[in-house]
């Protein structure tokens, strides 16, 4: 149970990380981007290609362009001690998915609405078509199999999970801080400003397309780090895991669930969502089959838009304030 709790525990941490990102382009900005598994799979894929080590075999056209980073850097003192080489992972597959993020963005932002979304639709799945396809690249259908592990040589591979999940909240904890004090910026106010009336913000001599880039840029960033979490987490991915259903839809369910443009819905909305999606495979056949499992899922969100369609996080705070509200006259009274 206890190993069971912590790697569920890492996965709500990792997808929090895309919802967080996610919440930048659609909560903030209201930039509607449905290609997530995009770049999902670019962070993934990155960072994997970097620190892979070569597989001990005759088949070295399958890694053909394994960075082969974690051996490289195990051998300089301060870094191999640390597994620093896990810091140039995330940072390598951060700087392809803003790179990704500018060229994308700089062609499709101007779209709006359904556009937008079509757009970033298509550019995932074509992603996801070159791991699929390029064996040079990312070894094709069979994906990538030799992900090392993080502190590998200081963790034994029992306490693992537990320092991984460490590893997953402080990551989680400072891009938070960080997007939480952009929000609070006067830069975070030009997006919101953006989101609510996109004429009435350029009319106030804002200049919209370099906001919105800005922030599907940053939002991308997110999204790759996630990935690349998640792969450190699997050690082992393939193009399967990038399908718009799992890579795009279990996402934007979390931020629907938990409210979009709300801090804390990210954790909120991974939380639930995933708790379903993970506790379902317990229930006997036919409750715990996968299509029960999408099922429920889009039944949790049809009802959260019919009943709370801010999310449940912002109705749970009403709740809040309304029970304080009628708990406060009587703590005054008995205090007269």
């Amino acid at each position: 149970m206890l190993e069971f709790l912590t790697g569920f525990a890492i996965l709500v941490g990792v997808y929090s990380v895309f919802t967080l990102g996610l919440n930048v382009h659609w909560g903030y900005t209201g930039l509607f981007n449905i290609g997530v598994a995009g770049f999902f799979a670019l962070g993934a894929y990155t960072a994997s290609l970097l620190v892979i080590r070569p597989p001990q075999s005759d088949q070295v056209d399958d890694y053909l362009f394994a960075g082969d980073l974690a051996n490289r850097l195990d051998a300089l003192p301060v870094i191999g001690a640390l597994d620093l080489w896990f810091v140039v992972a995330l940072a390598g597959a951060a700087l392809v998915a803003a790179m990704v993020a500018l060229v994308i963005g700089t062609i499709t932002i101007r779209l709006r609405g359904d556009y937008l979304a079509i757009a970033t639709l298509g550019i995932a799945e074509s992603v996801r078509l070159v791991f699929l396809n390029e064996r040079w690249l990312s070894n094709g259908s069979k994906g990538l199999y030799t992900i090392p592990r993080v502190f590998d040589g200081i963790v034994s591979p029992q306490d693992y999970d537990r320092v991984y999940l460490v590893v997953v909240l402080v990551v989680f904890a400072l891009m938070f801080a960080v997007v939480r004090a952009l929000v609070h910026s006067p830069w975070g106010r030009v997006l919101r400003a953006i989101r609510e009336d996109e004429v009435t913000a350029e009319a106030s001599g804002k200049h919209v397309f370099r906001f919105k880039l800005q922030a599907f840029v940053l939002g991308a960033v997110i999204m790759g780090i996630g990935g690349a979490l998640y792969a450190f987490d699997l050690r082992a991915i393939s193009p399967s895991a990038f399908t718009p259903l799992l890579g795009t839809f279990i996402i934007w369910a979390m931020l629907v669930v938990g409210g979009s443009g709300r801090l804390y819905s990210p954790v909120v909305g991974a939380l639930i969502v995933w708790g379903i999606w993970s506790g379902s495979q317990f229930l006997p056949d036919p409750l715990g089959s996968p299509h029960v499992r999408y099922f429920s899922v889009g039944a949790l969100v049809v009802l959260v838009l019919m009943y709370a369609p801010d999310g449940i996080t912002p109705e749970v705070l009403r709740i809040r304030d309304r029970w304080l509200a009628r708990w406060r006259p009587r703590r005054v009274a008995a205090n007269e």
